[in-house]
């Protein structure tokens, strides 16, 4: 019982300040929407910032921690020289991504054309590479973050490694804020502020180890027995890294070609990673060490436990927020960004892209519950073969489709491969043991929270087309929005104890903290 309380009690940990991550990433985009809207140095400017965010899934919250991880849990487990582990992992991994930011700073027109070759006849390339030099040392720092982010989460500290990403927000916010006052130029002055705020994050999560008895500083690597299978391990994850960022590449490219586009998208995609980073991420950062130390341990009951409650848990957050995201898109597009320089068409367009991105919301987050599997158990190879099989999948609807659906057939690709990926790791894990098995609990409840959804979103869609006089109104579309998603809180809250997919008692337990 204690060890299913620390599992929910770090989940909310996780989420509570992914959550306040979030809300500020919301108000970054928001002012950026409202700054620059879709043109082309909101273009450029996202472009070149998701230049390091893809290495940085490739190198760090990819590939890497997805070997390091569970090895370092292991190591603690065991008491066998963790600390000098982690520190041997932290020199090889500053030594090569800091070669990779030097590649990139002399190839840096090169990255811009492989993410958005329909940059290239017009002033939207100049400005990416322009940024992108400026933002690419941000790997770097995160990168480094991103171990350290393990190593507590390792050892059971989250709060430090979950509150570090609200720093990037909270900075890019005060920047703008002081662009805006100031006359400075928006795109570089959000340049600067992303580096910036990649040392303050790295800062914040290596002094929070130096507390935790873990000071981990860069000296010359060394190829270690250790290291070699570390190395051995991360490259299938590396290349299935590579898988996801190929898919993200896709995705940009057609969208490039669509005046505007790449701005809707990424506006869109912020919307649904709100639940997808709040649960998602949250459950993937404590469900694989815990899993790690159980399987360690032999609990095979005891790790099939804790993925059966992480796929309850995700799924009672996940589904409602899905069937909001389909049913009234366009409230929350409006009400969130349309001001300023971003116009009803731009709404409208990413408002259709939120609704396709809904519809895959699930198939996202259970990813994050089922690679735990895998990864517990240092299988990088399957998740790779099937990440394969979900590229084509996505390359084929998202390049095939796009005479079809225009930009639209890139968020119709993301979603259709997330569902094609969690078919293949669901076949997959039959091969995996008991710790796989889906007890009877949740094969009862899932059925039950999908109807409490489905109740929701008719409730949702009755209750927006009430409130539309006042959701479009000027000053109160805020509290209609407000007044909108509480009322299909309540709902479904109601749903759930109607349909028995919870109990109000599960509730209670669900919030109720180790003392």
């Amino acid at each position: 019982m204690i060890q299913k309380i620390r599992l929910v009690s770090g989940f909310f940990t996780v989420g509570i300040w992914t959550l306040a991550s979030k809300v500020f990433g919301f108000v970054r985009d928001i002012m950026i929407a409202n700054a620059m809207g879709s043109g082309p140095v909101a273009q450029a400017f996202l472009i070149a910032f998701a230049l390091p965010n893809m290495f940085r899934r490739f190198f760090a919250e990819g590939a890497f921690n997805t070997a390091f991880v569970p090895m370092f849990s292991k190591k603690v487990e065991s008491g066998d020289h963790s600390v000098e582990f982690a520190r041997e992992a932290f020199s090889g991994l500053a030594s090569v991504v800091l070669l990779t930011v030097l590649i990139a700073q002399v190839f840096m027109p090169f990255l811009v054309l492989a993410m958005a070759s329909g940059f290239a006849q017009d002033s939207r390339f100049g400005l990416a590479v322009d940024f992108g030099r400026i933002v690419f040392p941000y790997i770097l720092f995160i990168s480094l973050a991103a171990l350290l982010s393990g190593v507590l989460n390792a050892i059971g500290r989250f709060a430090a490694a979950a509150a570090a990403p609200v720093l990037l927000n909270v900075i890019l916010v005060a920047a703008m804020y002081l662009a805006q006052i100031s006359g400075w130029e928006m795109g570089t002055t959000l340049s600067w502020s992303v580096l910036l705020a990649g040392f303050a994050q790295m800062a914040l999560v290596w002094w929070a180890a130096h507390r935790a008895g873990i000071t981990l500083l860069p000296r010359r690597p060394q190829l270690t027995p250790d290291m070699k299978r570390l190395a051995i391990i991360a490259l299938p994850a590396a290349m299935a890294g590579g898988v996801v960022q190929i898919n993200l590449l896709v995705g940009r490219q057609v969208a490039s070609y669509f005046d505007g586009a790449v701005a809707w998208l990424s506006y869109a995609d912020r919307l649904y990673q709100l639940p997808l980073g709040v649960v998602g991420i949250a459950i993937g950062v404590v469900l694989l060490p815990d899993l790690s130390r159980r399987l360690r341990a032999g609990d095979d009951a005891g790790g099939n436990d804790s993925l059966n409650r992480a796929a309850e848990f995700s799924l009672a957050l996940t589904l409602p927020s899905a069937v909001a995201l389909v049913v009234i898109p366009l409230p929350l597009v409006s009400v969130l960004f349309q001001r300023g320089a971003f116009d009803a068409a731009d709404t409208a367009a990413t408002a259709m892209a939120v609704a396709v991105y809904g519809a895959g919301l699930p198939s996202f987050v259970l990813a994050k519950v089922l690679a735990p599997l895998f990864f517990a158990r240092e299988d990088t190879k399957s998740p790779f073969r099937y990440a394969l099989i979900s590229m084509v999948v996505n390359a084929g609807l998202a390049i095939g489709l796009s005479s079809t659906f225009g930009y639209l057939a890139a968020a119709i690709g993301t979603s259709v491969a997330g569902w094609s990926m969690i078919i293949l790791l669901w076949i997959g894990s039959r091969k995996l043991g008991t710790a796989a098995l889906v007890d009877a609990r949740l094969k009862a409840r899932v059925p039950r929270l999908l109807l409490s959804s489905v109740i929701m979103g008719g409730a949702l869609f009755g209750a927006a087309n009430l409130l539309a006089p006042w959701l479009y109104a000027p000053h109160l579309r805020y509290f209609a929005l407000a007044a909108l998603v509480s009322f299909g809180v309540v709902i479904y809250a109601a749903a759930i104890v109607l349909t028995r997919a919870m109990s109000p008692s599960d509730l209670k337990t669900a919030f109720r903290r180790k003392k």
